[in-house]
């Protein structure tokens, strides 16, 4: 282990930065399609010379600010410090990796900041053509960000060929790169039409201008709907074997994968019959129902991006127990909680009797009173499996998972975790480590359910 344990209790580490990322994943991509449809429509808007609508997109673009530049600022910051803290050995890696796209979304990310005050703050005091171009500006830096941030988040499910030959453009351009692109294009498209029925169907009282804006916004909104279609497709196709497997083995992910594309089937029925073929039928009911059936799909198709790498954080890279691959068997053969700084130096300064010089003589463990081995067996839970489990109560709490279990059962699903379980990773630590895990997963196990007691026949 590279790093210490950050340890939340109930969620887990990993489930608090799917929170934090979902809600930024969903005004991120409003803030891409949002700034296609700005500068798009206040083209036409100029172009038809329609004041009315002009005045609407104005107040769209405060709106429009508020939530992405502010809010949206504020989650991304958030995955950040989430991701710095509870995944640090998977966010260096991808910080090293891929230095040089960084830098360019930094850039763009600044382009974006700038261009999208300059839009809305210099409202009526630049040249229509000078404005247009400024809005165009900001859509064009808000789609690069989206198209380099899905390059490294595509190379964490998929790193394709760079296993072999570490090339930036290798691992940028791996397998999920244009799926996921198209996915989240259509998604920034659809998005961003339903955040502004919903803000139309609330703000704009003039039916004529409100069927304008339900009509205009609909084609991209049906085109995103066939992009997100098509790229969801292709992000199947693209999957390792590892992944693909994991889907079929849970049976919520596959029945999520399903309304994925039933929802999405849907919205774009509803969206051809309502905005594209009847724009009078935009009233606030249908503009929520729509916003919530497409937030539920994106959120959805989030959620199970990222269930389906397990057992990795970066595929075939970094383990979910935080360790890179190519570390794993020393740590089998030296020992879990010698191979890691923070575990090393928290048991020479509790346990000085288990050290041998400077390094954890394994067989001791065993020595340690019950209460303390079960102490030390937390601590390697904490690191090794708290990725993925909670403790007694929350996320796959493993107190559940095991419950009824006996010590012997816990002892041997340890030692061969993987095997037990293909998406778990395998287990990394010495025989004595595993007795001490099992001991405290055993003091933490509920007890089998009345009426369940096994017996003849059972």
């Amino acid at each position: 282990m590279h790093y210490p344990w950050w340890y939340v209790p109930f969620l887990t580490a990993p489930m608090l930065i799917a929170i934090v990322a979902v809600v930024h994943v969903l005004v991120a991509h409003y803030a891409v399609g949002g700034g296609l449809f700005l500068a798009l429509e206040t083209q036409y808007a100029y172009r038809t010379k329609n004041k009315a609508y002009l005045e609407y997109l104005r107040g769209h673009a405060w709106f429009f600010i508020l939530l992405t530049v502010v809010f949206g600022a504020i989650t991304g910051v958030g995955i950040w410090w989430t991701i710095g803290l509870a995944s640090p050995l998977a966010t260096a890696t991808l910080i090293h990796t891929f230095v040089f796209g960084w830098a360019m979304e930094y850039v763009f990310f600044i382009l974006e900041i700038v261009s999208a005050f300059i839009f809305y703050y210099y409202w009526g005091r630049l040249q229509p053509k000078v404005h247009v171009q400024v809005g165009w500006i900001y859509a064009a830096s808000a789609w690069m960000s989206l198209v380099l941030i899905t390059g490294i988040t595509g190379f964490m499910l998929n790193p394709g060929a760079w296993l072999q030959n570490r090339s930036f453009w290798v691992g940028f351009f791996n397998p999920q790169f244009v799926p996921q692109v198209l996915a989240r294009t259509g998604g920034a498209l659809l998005l961003a039409s339903l955040y502004v029925y919903l803000h139309a169907s609330l703000k704009v009282k003039d039916s004529a201008l409100r069927d304008l804006i339900a009509k205009r916004s609909a084609r991209p909104a049906l085109l995103g709907s066939v992009l997100i279609v098509l790229g969801g497709l292709g992000w199947y196709l693209f999957l390792p074997e590892s992944a693909k497997a994991a889907l079929s083995a849970a049976a919520a992910l596959t029945v999520m994968m399903v309304l994925i594309f039933v929802i999405t089937i849907a919205v774009f029925i509803m969206l051809y019959l309502g905005p594209y073929r009847h724009p009078g039928w935009l009233s606030p009911g249908f503009a929520i129902l729509l916003f919530v059936f497409g937030m539920g799909a994106f959120s959805t198709g989030e959620f199970i991006r990222e269930a389906v790498r397990k057992p990795y954080i970066v595929y075939n890279v970094v383990m979910g127990n935080q360790l890179l691959v190519d570390e794993v068997l020393a740590a089998q053969q030296r020992g879990f909680l010698e191979t890691g700084t923070w575990t090393r130096a928290w048991m020479a300064s509790r346990y000085p009797q288990v050290m041998r010089g400077a390094e954890i003589d394994e067989a001791r463990l065993l020595t340690l009173p019950e209460d303390d081995q079960r102490l030390v067996g937390q601590v390697i839970f904490k690191y090794q499996c708290n990725n993925c489990h909670a403790t007694r109560v929350g996320y796959s709490a493993v107190s559940h998972l095991t419950r009824g279990w006996t010590p012997e059962l816990i002892r041997s699903v340890v030692g061969h975790l993987n095997e037990a379980t293909f998406f778990m990773p395998p287990w990394v630590g010495t025989n004595e480590e595993a007795e001490v895990l099992t001991k405290y997963l055993s003091s933490i196990a509920y007890p089998r359910p009345g009426g369940m007691e096994p017996g003849p026949g059972r």
